[in-house]
């Protein structure tokens, strides 16, 4: 009989056991599932924080691309205008010179 007995008490402590097992991993399961979602929410929240910060740069580097861009464009115009001058000056002399040369 003490056998039965100490198999009954053995049988008792071991579903104890189990029942005590399956409460630690459901309270384990629960804290790593929150743990997930706060990772999570960080990880996105990085991420779209570095999106930003790369989208921030792309733009900066296209303002300064088209800055520089325009800056040549315009030291180009600038050099055409004065060629363009140069040209219309000499040629001052020549038309002052027929002008002269009709009203004479």
């Amino acid at each position: 009989m003490a056998e039965i007995s100490e198999a009954i008490a053995m049988i008792k402590k071991a579903e104890a056991d189990a029942e005590q097992l399956v409460l630690d991993s459901e309270v384990k399961s629960t804290d790593m599932i929150n743990e997930s979602r706060v990772n999570a929410v960080d990880i996105v929240n990085a991420a779209k924080g570095s999106a930003e910060e790369e989208a921030q740069n792309t733009v900066f580097d296209a303002e300064e691309k088209a800055r520089k861009e325009a800056e040549v464009i315009a030291a180009d115009a600038e050099k055409d205008v004065n060629a363009l001058k140069e040209k219309a000056m000499a040629n001052v002399d020549e038309a002052a010179s027929i002008i002269v040369k009709n009203i004479l």
